[in-house]
């Protein structure tokens, strides 16, 4: 015997209908339940926001392999018309630049694995400065090596140099920061040697700590465009510089101190257009707009739209190695590393035109880089190509295996609040080059959990040719549109459709859904 209140509904015939627009708006960890726009989601994964619908996000391929231990750092050097990537992995570096299986390490012997770096041309050629803080910096001149200490060629002298990290490039000066400490060094102009001079912040620090990092900004104030060099301390504090020669009063001047969130890790900062990202407790922190009222107004935060989730992962994980940012251009799309544990990170990903954020999982990634505009990332004994949207096995597939996505979309009234509903019908509408494996479901009053369960890809076999027969074969063919029609089962005040997927090998394009449900009473 059907329910009291499903006899009530179903005394009500008539069947609204209602449209939606997929996801655009993305993920959202920061407004109530009840309180979400239509076109945000309560969980995005891997699948990222467009202008006009949701994409699978791609794949990756294990780019370069063969070596033992986690690829802790990447480094990428770029001489004109010469680009190349190395990873850093137990204590070696390896030229990681071509496909398969690594040769022999380049750099044996290292004391740790976490490398920062940087590009600097000079005279004499161009170069890459790496630093850790425990070994010798590393100069690369394009072909070979060189530790770099007070009698290598070139030489730095007056500074304890295993203690230097974060190579930095400003204003054709190379600088360094002293471990634990808040000094600063540079070196001569135009120069990756010389004697190192310090600049001291301990009288300016006036919260203390020790440097972590430090980046050149490039603003323009009204009145032109300004270089300035920003330090940041492990207790937020930000100290910002201009001018050229910091032995020069006329030409070296502090333009400001502000305290913003405690920064994550060393790898906090990022240049982002003419802006500088910077990761911290707080957020992700535009510097134009931390300077200003980042700890007053929360919102001016780029990651505010997923701060809930945010503030849990930076709590949680704070002290795992891994946190990192990486801007790849291509895609429009700004990814934070989130280190959960060594083998199990995600990434908070953003679509830096609307702003729309998603989370990617599947990706297993200690550090990012950019090689020729793509994005590679270091993981379990291998180097990675990420993001691979190529036809068939090149493109849309997790190293040959499927890609599976989860989305809730946010809880909907359908413009009658307080009244309840019986959802009977969907129909989602997708773009794909293949026959990915789509479930539909609808979950009811602020329910989150999926119901649909794990999905699993079965793949279709196309026709070849010159084999396959005409009238039998299946034939690929380019995108087209979709529509999946399912029966809906739920009662509830609101409703929150949910889209899983899987599929390998194929495209996929989330673009619309239509629900058919029917009105009950009115109250509470």
């Amino acid at each position: 015997m059907a329910s009291p209140t499903r006899r009530r509904l179903i005394q009500r015939t008539q069947a609204n209908v209602a449209s939606l627009p997929p996801p655009v708006g993305g993920w959202n960890a920061r407004d109530a339940l009840a309180n979400m726009a239509p076109t945000d989601a309560v969980t995005l994964d891997n699948l990222f926001p467009g202008v006009s619908s949701v994409m699978l996000r791609g794949g990756y391929d294990k780019h370069a392999t063969g070596m033992t231990g986690q690829v802790e750092s990447l480094l990428t050097y770029s001489a004109g018309t010469t680009d190349k990537l190395f990873a850093v992995v137990d204590g070696s570096i390896f030229d990681v630049t071509s496909a398969g299986p690594v040769g022999a390490a380049v750099v044996t012997g290292l004391s740790n694995s976490r490398w920062e770096y940087t590009n600097v041309t000079t005279a004499g050629g161009s170069y890459l400065y790496a630093a850790n803080g425990a070994d010798k910096p590393l100069l690369y001149n394009g072909s070979s090596w060189t530790p770099i200490d007070g009698s290598s060629t070139p030489a730095i002298t007056g500074v304890t140099v295993t203690k230097l990290i974060q190579p930095t490039l400003f204003k054709s000066r190379v600088w360094f920061i002293e471990k634990d400490t808040l000094k600063a060094w540079y070196l001569p102009t135009a120069s990756v040697g010389g004697a190192a001079q310090a600049l001291d912040l301990s009288s300016v620090a006036h919260l203390g700590g020790n440097l972590v990092a430090m980046a050149a900004w490039t603003i323009d104030a009204g009145y032109g465009v300004d270089d300035n060099l920003v330090f940041v301390t492990d207790q937020g504090e930000v100290l910002v510089y201009r001018g050229t020669d910091p032995s020069s009063a006329s030409t070296w001047a502090l333009i400001g101190i502000w305290v913003i969130g405690a920064p994550i890790s060393r790898r906090c900062l990022l240049k982002y257009g003419g802006d500088l990202l910077v990761l911290t407790l707080d957020g992700l922190i535009p510097m134009a707009s931390a300077l200003q009222s980042s700890r007053l107004d929360p919102n001016v935060a780029l990651s505010d739209k997923i701060q809930g989730a945010f503030a849990v992962a930076a709590r949680t994980y704070k002290n795992n190695f891994g946190w990192g940012m990486l801007y790849h251009p291509l895609n429009n799309a700004l990814m934070v590393n989130v280190p959960v544990s060594t083998g199990a990170q995600v990434q908070f990903v953003m679509n830096n035109i609307t702003k729309a954020w998603c989370r990617f999982t599947g990706w297993y990634a200690n550090c990012f880089a950019l090689l020729n505009d793509e994005p590679y990332y270091g993981s379990d004994g291998y180097v990675a190509k990420a993001w691979t949207t190529g036809t068939g096995s090149a493109g849309y597939n997790d190293n040959s295996q499927a890609i599976n996505t989860r989305a809730l979309q946010a809880f909907n009234y359908f413009d009658t609040r307080g009244v309840i509903k019986y959802f009977t019908r969907g129909r989602v509408t997708t773009y794909s080059n293949g026959q990915p494996t789509i479930g539909v479901g609808i979950a009811v009053d602020f329910q989150t959990d999926d119901f649909l369960g794990a999905l699993s890809f079965v793949a279709t076999n196309y026709g070849l040719w010159d084999v396959g027969l005409w009238d039998q074969a299946i034939w690929g063919s380019n995108s087209i549109a979709n529509n999946t029609v399912v029966g809906l089962s739920g009662i509830g005040y609101c409703g929150g459709i949910i889209f899983n997927s899987s599929s390998k090998n194929v495209s996929l394009e989330w673009a619309s859904t239509d629900i058919v449900y029917q009105l009950g009473w009115a109250g509470i």
